[in-house]
Order: C-alpha cells, then sequence, then structure tokens
C-alpha cells in the first residue's frame, strides 16, 4: 500500500503538510493528466494509477475517469502496456462483483456496475472498439478485453449480443479464441461464451455452426471427461445452452454424430465406484444428464426428440443410463436426475420403453427394474425429489404404450396371481394406494391413474380386479376400496385429491364405470355433501372443486341404465340440493388453484415440500377438455333433449317461454359461431406471426451474410499481378462474388415485400376480430335483454294467475279487472267483459 502510495505522489506530485486531497480530487488530476499529458509515459502512469483506485473508490473513476479511458483506447492502441490499464480499469468499473477494498464505503450501491455498463454502451463503438483487441495477442490485453466483455454482458445481456451481432466478425473472433494455446485465455473465453449465449437463438445458432460442438468435445476430452475439472463443467454449461429450446442446433447436433460423443461419458468405470464421487464429478455428471434432457424433453419439437431418442438406443446411451440406476455408490440427486433423464428417453417411444422393461436389477432374486423403483416410489423414507423422478419415469413408460398399460393391469387382476413370493407392480401400487402414508396414496392413485390414459378398454378391466376381503366379507372391487376410502374421515386431504384424480379418469368415456361407481354406496350423497358444505381454506376449496367434476362426469357419461340415477335425475339433485350457479362456482374453484397452473405447464413432476404434490398433468388435461361441457349440463338447459326445469305455466305462457327460449338457442348457436370465427382467426393471426418471425428471422441471417460478402469484397483489394491470366482470375471472383451480393440484395428486396404484406394481413384480421367482438357483445347484450324480459313475462303470468283464482265477489272481480286495465292501458269496458 506504500509502495502505491507512492507512485500516485509521484503521479500526481507533493502536496503540502496536513493536506490530504480528497478521492475525487486525486481521480480528476490523474483524469487531468491522462487528458492533457503529451508523453505516453506520463498517460501510462496516470492509466496505471487509476487502475490502482478503481477497486476502492469505483464510482469517483468511473464517473470522472471513463471517457479518458475510452480516448486511451482510441489513440494509444500502439502501447499494450496502457491499454491493459485501461481495459482492467474499465472492467473493474463496470464490474458486478463488490471488491473487498470498497465493503466500508456506503456510496457504493449494488447496481453501480449495471449503471456504469450502460453509460459505457450509449455509444456502440465502444463495444467494438473493445472487440477490436481481441485481435491483440498479448496475453494483458486479450485477456483484459475478455473479462470487460464478460462484464458488460452480464450486466446488459440483450443489449450487448445485439452489439455484438453487429459486430463484424464477432462471434468468429471469440470462437477462435477457443484454441488459444494458453489455457487461461480459452477458460475465459469460455466464461464469455456462456453468457453471450443465454437465451439467443440467432447467436446460439452461429456459435453452433463455428463448429462450437467439435471444439467442446475436444476441450472436454482433454481436461479429462467427466472426471476432468471445472473447465468441463464449462463446456457442459455451454452445450446446455446451445441445446436447450433451440430445434435447430439439436438437429444439428443429432446429425452430426455428436450424441455418439456423448454415450461414452456415462460408462462410469469400477474405481469410480470404490473411490466414490467427488464435487466436481457430481456437477459434471448432472450437466451431462442435462445436456441428454435438453434433446429429449417434451416441450422440443416431436421429430427433433423421436430422432434423438432412436440415436439413443443405437448409440448404447439408454443401456448406459440404465446400468447407473442399478449402480452402488451413485449420490441421491444424481441417481434423482437420471431417471429423469431415463424417462424423457423413453417417453412415447415403444423401443425404448421395452428396453427398459427387459432391465434387472442386480437383487436376489432379480426383480425387474420397474418393480425396484415403484418399490423407492412408495418408501416414505425415500428422499421426495427421488420419488417424484420415479413417479414420472414411470408415468413416461406407460405414455402412448397400450402394451406396457395392458401389462400393468393384468398385474392387478385375479388370474395374474399365481407366483405370491414375487412382487408384481400391480401388488406395489395396491400397497401404496392402500398405505398409511398420503404420500405412498397419492404416488400410486396417480400412477395407476397413468395405466387408464387413453385407453377405455382397459378401464373396462380394471373394474374386474378385486381384492382380498378381511374379516369373511365378500372380496371389494378396486374402484368400491377407493371410493371406500376417499369418504374415510381419517383419510388424509393429499390423499382424497389423489384418489379423485384416478376416479375421474377411470370414469371418463367409460359407462360401465360410472355405473358401478353409482352403484357403491354412499357415493352421491358424500359428494353432494361436499359440495353443499361451506370451507374457508383453499385445498378444501379444490377438493370440492374436483367432487363437482366426478359428479359433472357421472352426468356426461352416463348410460341411464340405473333407476332414479339416470342424467337427469343427477341434475335436479344438483339444481335442488347445491344449484346451479354454486355448482359452477365450485367447479371452477379447480382452475382458480395454483396447484393447476402449476400442474398444467409441463408433464413433469416437480414439488419442494410434499404438500406441494395435488395435481397431476393428465388430471389437468381432462379437466381442461370437459369443464366448459360439464358446466354447460348443469346450466338450466336442454341435456340432450331432456328439459331440467319444469315451469307451472298456463298453455299460452308455456308457448310464449318457448317462443323466448327458441330465440335464446338461435342466439347462443350464434355466439358459438362467433366464438369459432374468433378462435379461427385467432389462430390464423398466430400462423401470420410465426410466419413473420421466420421471414424477419431469415432477413436478419441474409442481413448477417451480406455483410460478411461485403467484408470480403472489402478486404479482396487490387493488387500487382505478374500475369494476365491470373488477372482474370482476380475479376472472375469479384464478379461472382457481385453477383451473389445482388441475389442477396434481391431477395432482402422480395422478403420486405413479403413482410408488408403480411404486416397488412396482420391488419385487416385484427380488424376482422374487433369487428366480430362486438358482433358478440352486442349479440350477448340482446340475450340478456331477453332473460330480463321473460323474466318479467313470467311475474305478469303469476300475477294473472293468483287473480284469477282468487274467490272474489262478482263487483270486486269487476273492480279488479277495471284497475288491471287501467294498468295495462286496456279500456274498462274490454276487460269487465
Amino acid at each position: 500500500m506504500e509502495f502505491l502510495k507512492s507512485g500516485i505522489k509521484t503521479v500526481l506530485g507533493g502536496t503540502e503538510p496536513g493536506q490530504q486531497p480528497s478521492a475525487a480530487e486525486t481521480v480528476e488530476k490523474l483524469v487531468d493528466r491522462v487528458y492533457s499529458s503529451t508523453l505516453l509515459e506520463d498517460r501510462r502512469d496516470a492509466c496505471r494509477a487509476l487502475k490502482a483506485l478503481s477497486r476502492k473508490y469505483r464510482i469517483e473513476v468511473g464517473a470522472q475517469g471513463m471517457p479518458p479511458l475510452v480516448q486511451v483506447l482510441q489513440n494509444d492502441g500502439q502501447d499494450t502496456e496502457i491499454i491493459s490499464y485501461a481495459l482492467d480499469t474499465l472492467c473493474n468499473i463496470v464490474t458486478s462483483e463488490e471488491f473487498d477494498e470498497e465493503a466500508d464505503n456506503p456510496t457504493v450501491s449494488v447496481n453501480v456496475g449495471g449503471q456504469f455498463t450502460e453509460m459505457f454502451i450509449k455509444t456502440p463503438e465502444n463495444v467494438t472498439m473493445v472487440m477490436g483487441y481481441l485481435d491483440e495477442y498479448d496475453f494483458r490485453v486479450r485477456r483484459a478485453a475478455i473479462q470487460l466483455i464478460t462484464s458488460l454482458i452480464s450486466n446488459k445481456t440483450r443489449e450487448l449480443q445485439d452489439l455484438v451481432l453487429v459486430s463484424p466478425m464477432g462471434v468468429s473472433k471469440l470462437m477462435d479464441l477457443l484454441t488459444d494455446s494458453r489455457e487461461v485465455i480459452r477458460n475465459d473465453v469460455l466464461l464469455l461464451l456462456i453468457e453471450l449465449t443465454k437465451g439467443n437463438s440467432n447467436i446460439q445458432k452461429i456459435v453452433a455452426f463455428e463448429n462450437a460442438f467439435d471444439r467442446l468435445f475436444d476441450i472436454i476430452r482433454e481436461e479429462g471427461c467427466s472426471d476432468g475439472g471445472i473447465v468441463v463443467e464449462d463446456c457442459l454449461i455451454l452445450l446446455l445452452n446451445l441445446l436447450k429450446n433451440n430445434s435447430s442446433n439439436q438437429q444439428f447436433f443429432k446429425e452430426g454424430s455428436y450424441i455418439q460423443r456423448l454415450a461414452p461419458m456415462f460408462v462410469l468405470a469400477e474405481e469410480v465406484e470404490e473411490a466414490g464421487w467427488s464435487p466436481q464429478k457430481m456437477s459434471n455428471f448432472h450437466c451431462l444428464l442435462q445436456v441428454v434432457r435438453a434433446l429429449v424433453t417434451p416441450s422440443n419439437q416431436h421429430q427433433v426428440v423421436t430422432a434423438c431418442q432412436r440415436v439413443m438406443q443405437k448409440s448404447q446411451l439408454l443401456n448406459a443410463l440404465c446400468e447407473i440406476l442399478m449402480s452402488s455408490g451413485v449420490p441421491a440427486d444424481i441417481l434423482t436426475e437420471t431417471i429423469n433423464a431415463v424417462a424423457e428417453v423413453i417417453r412415447g417411444d415403444r423401443e425404448n420403453q421395452h428396453e427398459l422393461s427387459r432391465v434387472m436389477a442386480p437383487s436376489n432374486p432379480p426383480r425387474p427394474v420397474i418393480v425396484v423403483l415403484l418399490m423407492s416410489m412408495i418408501n416414505e423414507k425415500q428422499l421426495l425429489a427421488l420419488r417424484c423422478a420415479v413417479l414420472y419415469c414411470f408415468e413416461c413408460y406407460l405414455y402412448r404404450n397400450a402394451d406396457v398399460q395392458r401389462t400393468v393391469v393384468q398385474t392387478l387382476l385375479p388370474s395374474s396371481a399365481t407366483d405370491v413370493s414375487s412382487l408384481s407392480t400391480g401388488q406395489l401400487l395396491c400397497t401404496g394406494l392402500f398405505s398409511s402414508d398420503a404420500l405412498a396414496n397419492w404416488f400410486s392413485s396417480v400412477a395407476i391413474m397413468h395405466t387408464l390414459v387413453e385407453n377405455v378398454a382397459l378401464k373396462e378391466e380394471l373394474l374386474r380386479v378385486l381384492l382380498a376381503p378381511t374379516g369373511g366379507q365378500r372380496p371389494n372391487t378396486l374402484l368400491e376400496m377407493c371410493t371406500n376410502l376417499m369418504q374415510r374421515e381419517r383419510t388424509r386431504l393429499q390423499s382424497k385429491i389423489g384418489l379423485l384424480m384416478l376416479l375421474s379418469v377411470w370414469l371418463a368415456h367409460c359407462p360401465g364405470a360410472v355405473k358401478a361407481l353409482l352403484e357403491t354406496q354412499g357415493t352421491t350423497v358424500y359428494l353432494t355433501a361436499q359440495l353443499c358444505s361451506n370451507e374457508h381454506d383453499e385445498r378444501e376449496f379444490l377438493f370440492q372443486g374436483m367432487c363437482a367434476f366426478l359428479m359433472g362426469l357421472c352426468i356426461q357419461f352416463n348410460d341411464n341404465s340405473l333407476p332414479n340415477q339416470r342424467r337427469e335425475d343427477i341434475s335436479q339433485l344438483i339444481i335442488k340440493r347445491i344449484g346451479q350457479e354454486t355448482f359452477c362456482n365450485k367447479l371452477g374453484e379447480v382452475s382458480r388453484h395454483e396447484a393447476y397452473s402449476r400442474a398444467c405447464k409441463q408433464a413433469q413432476i416437480r414439488a419442494k415440500s410434499a404438500g406441494e404434490l395435488l395435481l397431476d398433468y393428465e388430471y389437468c388435461k381432462l379437466y381442461k377438455g370437459l369443464e366448459a361441457l360439464i358446466a354447460k349440463l348443469v346450466s338450466g338447459f336442454d341435456v340432450d333433449g331432456i328439459e331440467l326445469t319444469e315451469l307451472t305455466l298456463s298453455s299460452e305462457a308455456s308457448a310464449l317461454v318457448s317462443q323466448y327460449k327458441g330465440i335464446i338457442r338461435g342466439m347462443d348457436a350464434q355466439i358459438q359461431t362467433l366464438q369459432q370465427s374468433a378462435k379461427e382467426l385467432g389462430q390464423e393471426n398466430a400462423e401470420l406471426k410465426e410466419k413473420l418471425r421466420a421471414e424477419q428471422s431469415l432477413r436478419a441471417q441474409i442481413s448477417d451474410q451480406n455483410t460478411l460478402l461485403k467484408a470480403q469484397l472489402g478486404a479482396t483489394g487490387q493488387t500487382p499481378v505478374q500475369s494476365q491470366e491470373s488477372s482474370l482470375a482476380r475479376e472472375e471472383e469479384l464478379n461472382a462474388a457481385r453477383y451473389q451480393a445482388n441475389m442477396y440484395f434481391a431477395e432482402n428486396i422480395r422478403l420486405n415485400k413479403e413482410i408488408e404484406i403480411i404486416r397488412q394481413q396482420l391488419a385487416t384480421e385484427k380488424q376482422r376480430a374487433d369487428a366480430t367482438q362486438e358482433s358478440l357483445l352486442a349479440t350477448q347484450k340482446d340475450q340478456e335483454d331477453l332473460l330480463e324480459l321473460l323474466a318479467d313475462q313470467e311475474l305478469k303470468l303469476a300475477s294473472y294467475e293468483h287473480k284469477t283464482t282468487a274467490p272474489k265477489s262478482t263487483e270486486n272481480q269487476s273492480q279488479t279487472h277495471a284497475e288491471t286495465a287501467s294498468e295495462e292501458g286496456i279500456p274498462s269496458e274490454t276487460a269487465n267483459r
């Protein structure tokens, strides 16, 4: 520190005794020295002093020193030492990290680095200038430039990404630095590219097509693959950035045979199992699994997922993942993520699903891996994340595979219980379903539910499942046991919610299951009591909404084969005991609950705590498809032509009411037509927007190619030639390049015209949608007016009926008729007649 003070004193000159200059004054003098000094040595010393002060007095140096530092970068590029000082000082100013020297400085805010970054990039040429110093081979300059760009990107990611894209050969320069022989430079560039590729598909594509995958795999191999250090983790994080949500890069990764290079990294050496897993090994392996999942996650394009799943099976990557499942000593979080990866590799792929079913665990006796996983799922001592992963894997194992679904259901049927000593999938699911652990109940309910998804035949088969009787009683069916368990008071709410999901999926599109449920004693009474109760807990509201949905399914899929339990009987029960409005409000509680929005987002089950496990993705999909239909069934109008409301009016009144109802039905049909038209217009609008985005992306790519071509043309200057033949060959290349440039310009003009046409179409479609919306609102207003008129008419008819039936004298009757006639504007003589 004394040396630093003496150095600053040498630069600034001595001060009078007793006078200590403030930090701002010191910085001001140094800035003036940078501006005014004619000697390079003086400016260099001043920049060195500013660098030393920038860690403790960041605000003072940044506020006054940024313009002279930029000036140094512009004018003193021939001196690498002063450039390195200027770049290091700017990096200290804009970094988001807090230095130890400024910990006691109360004036430094949390976002001071971001504020200085915003000031620096207001002039885009500053970023281009710093990018230019990446070409400098000097270690200090190149590393300082890399670190400065990294700090700028971490603070203002989107803005810097745009500036790097327009910088001449900006991404290419960064990719070239990955081959720098100095590992420090290479490692810093990895960190820069990680920040640069976050959330920007265009940069991700450019980086991928700059041979990034080959270079990253080379670095990973050099560093020891999954057994390597932090550099391997950085490479895998960058690889994940390039693949996640980028279908173009995913396709390129698959077609480039990079999945085959990924597969050997999952093979565990025997010494690893003996020595254990180091923290860095766990981090590397976790990133590897994330890369695999980025290729086959359900949110990707279906054709990309299918193609990657096929390659993963042929390259033995799936087999290696299954080996990890069966290995001993694997850490719990790695095992959990491996199960999730296996789930998405097999999801919807029959060959991969059957390959998993053939994997046997090294137990005594050997058991299928699915059975071992389910044993972990119903074991309350296992970690929550692991149990959720097993359920997700089991769901993916069943997904769109009727053969596997049938196999699981057969293990529940009585005829399959041949070997009592061996555990089966069905036995484990029943054990969990009736366990004392509420979470095991929920997991097992959801697992059985997924065996029935989109398979009506198995729903009928599952009705044959009988459970062992207790106390000499007759055996109960599985559906009866589920219904009885749901009605028990000691059953926890989470278990009841799981059972309701199972029953709802079971009953949907299966009249036989509806009949069996209605025949179970007390079911209708229990559901009605739940809907009539007034609870004030959000989970109770959700439970009541699910009860309403189950009751609605009993109406929708009822074949009317049970006396007193037909569709109109249940509808009348809802109207009289619960009320139409109350029922619809209870039904809507499901979609209003946060668990619904959380479960609808993705098929994978995620929960930070056991209490968050309430709804499943498939149940939410079923509810979303049938909620509106069920609400309409109990809205008071027709159910397959059967009138739900009974009006005791005269024939004339009934005719009038029927007339109004006909008008309302017509208007309802018109509303549905308008809604369908609005939906179609919305879809067409979305398609046009997607087309516009694609055209804009293509235009940007062509613009990038055009810029590159211009740069190539500019670099091809006139040079002396030694022969006429070589002169002609240079001219031919220029003509070809100019022709290609003209083609790009023409294509750019064509795309601009197409974009303008699409914008006009979007404007027209928006006007049509607005007009349709206005017409819909007007129609709804007319319908409300008609309903009000109908209500007034019914009141008047009731009044007439009451007055005509009351015992009155002739004189009173005449007077009453006269009074009524006067109210209606009818002459009294006519009224008396």
